[in-house]
């Protein structure tokens, strides 16, 4: 006996759509290679005018710069004002992208300035750092992020601004500027000088009474403080 053939159509089961991760990614990120591999790997960027970080994951608002902008901003100071205003996130990251060892210190920055820097970020602004290998790999990070952070809180990036630093903040904030100089140790150095004239005329024995600080580190500032500006 020969099977009966089904001549009818059967119902296709309908598939559900696939929920796409969610990113919050600021505007100024739109030409970056970070947001094409964002795409390519199945999040969704939502893009918003963000006053402080570049994405935010969840509750996570994260910094990303290049190796490149990681060093300028360390000159310019910017760094620390960024690295301030991050702080108003549940959670914080810093991105620093590309890098390469031998790119990274191949400049005219000392390489322990840089050294001491990102230490000072994860040990005195308490802020993780993610160092990747360039735009695809920052994207892979902040996916994976995203899927361990799966409830995002599209208002959360929208309620921090630019800060307005107060006299006291923006003091130290210069002097967070020294390499090696945290927030704990520029706060111990303005209570003991009060100003940053005081800081600058003080000699390296009296520097160096401030034990954090040291001979090495008071010698820097002593070098720095008298170094002549070119173009």
């Amino acid at each position: 006996m020969e099977p009966i053939l089904d001549i009818f159509p059967k119902k296709k089961s309908k598939e559900k759509p696939k929920e796409l991760l969610h990113i919050i990614v600021d505007k100024r990120e739109k030409n970056s290679l970070v947001y094409s591999y964002l795409i390519e790997n199945e999040v969704n960027p939502e893009f918003k005018m963000l006053k402080v970080a570049d994405y935010i994951v969840g509750s996570i608002g994260i910094e990303r710069k290049t190796i490149s902008d990681f060093i300028s901003s360390m000159i310019n100071k910017r760094l620390f004002k960024q690295l301030h205003e991050l702080k108003q996130y549940p959670k914080q990251l810093l991105i620093i992208e590309g890098y390469e060892e031998k790119d990274f210190y191949e400049n005219s920055f000392n390489e322990n300035v840089i050294r001491g820097m990102v230490l000072s970020v994860i040990l005195e602004y308490r802020i993780p750092v993610i160092f990747t290998k360039n735009s695809e790999d920052t994207a892979k990070y902040l996916k994976s992020l995203a899927k361990r952070e799966n409830k995002p809180n599209k208002e959360i990036g929208l309620k921090f601004k630019k800060k307005v630093y107060s006299k006291n903040e923006m003091l130290q904030l210069i002097i967070e500027g020294f390499p090696g100089i945290g927030p704990n140790l520029a706060k111990e150095l303005l209570r003991k000088f009060k100003t940053l004239k005081n800081i600058i005329n003080a000699d390296i024995a009296e520097l160096s009474k401030i034990k954090k600080l040291g001979n090495k580190k008071a010698k820097l500032i002593k070098e720095i403080t008298g170094m002549r500006y070119s173009d």
